[in-house]
């Protein structure tokens, strides 16, 4: 697609904050699944709570990744995407398009979300159970009227439910040396180990990195739902709407941007605050907290019992001590609450991953139309569940093999892209409107972070990838 240059026009007036609230809460429930709820509560069932430093810089680096995404489409109305394709032409959208399908096509999350409802139901599991709760997600999201509108509500209401429960049971359970071993464990400090374990499987830690947050190129989805949102000049973006029930609305991919005059600055720092304290209230610091709280729980609940912490079955181990030193509806309320978040997480993540090729597949090509986004959007959708139903049907069903798998490729699809949005922030925008010196030294970080730990991951795994 040859994409027109920016248009011009005036940063509306700032939102005020309370109406700000909104993708935070989607961007964190593409979390809640992954790093939350499995990768971070099993390394801390495993190897003690030593390894929670990642956790805690992990959701640091996307904290300020996400917000260099919402600079751009605050200043252009545009997705970084478009932003990359003006750059580094065809060479951006297909690689996009491919590192988001292979990554995420693996269905871990709705496997383990299927895996505890048949353990709450008392059925044997089958993979029959999360195919058909790929296909619920499928109709929910091809029937909404409004896909953001879908997701704000279904995603705010399980945070707020979600996680105060998790909270008191973990206040309730956990005694003084957990709380000792989670502060220490804030600062490296493990039981007989600095940072990390002996025998730890790097691509589970780089995975549970990666997935401290969103994870992936699902975190660049922030863009379409600030968008979405009216974030400044996304204000003049139309939204994806369902083919059988929306209205149809005028969807652009390329965005207008504002001349740097004083009062566009002046609104533009009014902005930049104001969206910078709602994504560090409910990102950063819920999702911090949930991390380490799921974190601390497991480890006072499954830590030195080796039957109760493999694969899955820790969430199990933890909900049957729940209900052992609290009350059985607790531990079974604790299973169901784990159970819809892992759901709403896979619901997010077909969501974010569909925007993100479909958008893609149009700057690609000049075949494919903008006024067909939305068929585009539900046709990466449906593929998407297909390719899940053909994983399981292929027999690979274990939920946390196939979560780290998903995981640990999405950690070197952010050890490119953290380069790649600086690169376009710098480039774009005027001193005034660019990154400061210590955004860019954060990300810098992070991209050398993800960089080693990647190649690390390689080197590990060569042997068996080899057959040696």
């Amino acid at each position: 697609m040859k994409l027109a240059p920016l248009g011009k026009g005036n940063l509306p007036k700032p939102l005020p904050l309370l109406r700000l609230i909104g993708p935070s809460f989607i961007l964190l429930g593409l979390g809640f699944g992954s790093g939350e709820l499995i990768l971070w509560p099993f390394l801390s069932a495993n190897y003690g709570l030593g390894i929670i430093w990642g956790a805690l810089l992990g959701i640091t680096f996307q904290f300020f990744i996400n917000m260099e995404i919402e600079r751009y489409t605050l200043v252009t109305g545009e997705s970084v995407f478009v932003g990359l394709a003006r750059k580094l032409k065809l060479v951006s959208p297909v690689w996009f398009i491919f590192s988001t399908l292979i990554p995420w096509m693996w269905p871990g999350i709705i496997a383990s979300s299927a895996t505890l409802i048949a353990h709450i139901f008392g059925l044997t599991y089958s993979p029959i159970i999360p195919i058909i709760l790929l296909v619920l997600i499928g109709l929910v999201l091809t029937l909404g009227p409004v896909v953001y509108k879908t997701q704000e509500v279904f995603q705010k209401t399980l945070i707020l439910i979600g996680v105060p429960f998790i909270f008191a049971v973990a206040f309730i359970l956990a005694k003084t040396p957990d709380w000792v071993e989670l502060a220490k464990g804030l600062v490296g400090q493990g039981r007989g180990y600095l940072f990390l374990p002996a025998g730890i499987s790097l691509a589970t830690f780089l995975g549970a990195f990666a997935y401290a947050g969103a994870g992936g190129n699902l975190n660049l989805a922030q863009g379409y739902y600030v968008k979405e949102k009216g974030y400044g000049m996304g204000k003049y973006s139309g939204r994806i709407t369902s083919i059988l029930t929306g209205r149809k609305e005028n969807i652009k991919l390329e965005g207008v941007t504002f001349e740097p005059t004083p009062k566009n600055l002046k609104f533009f720092r009014v902005w930049w605050k104001r969206i910078n304290i709602e994504h560090l209230l409910i990102f950063w610091a819920t999702g911090a907290v949930s991390m380490i709280m799921l974190s601390l729980l497991a480890y006072t609940t499954v830590y030195g019992n080796p039957q109760g912490s493999q694969g899955i079955m820790f969430l199990l181990s933890e909900a049957g001590v729940i209900a052992a030193k609290t009350l059985p509806i607790i531990g079974t309320l604790f299973l169901l609450i784990a159970a819809a978040m892992l759901f709403s997480t896979q619901f997010s993540v077909l969501d974010a991953t569909s925007r993100i090729m479909s958008e893609n597949l149009i700057i690609a090509s000049n075949r494919f139309k903008i006024g067909k986004l939305p068929v585009y959007y539900y046709i990466f959708l449906w593929i998407q569940i297909l390719a899940g139903v053909a994983i399981f049907s292929l027999g690979l069903t274990e939920p946390l093999t196939l979560v780290v798998i998903g995981a640990a490729l999405n950690a070197m699809a952010m050890f490119v892209y953290s380069a790649l949005i600086v690169f376009l922030n710098v480039r774009t925008f005027s001193p005034a409107l660019r990154p400061s010196f210590i955004r860019v030294a954060v990300i810098a970080a992070a991209f050398i972070f993800y960089g080693v730990f990647s190649a690390l991951t390689i080197i590990q795994n060569m042997p068996r990838l080899f057959g040696a």
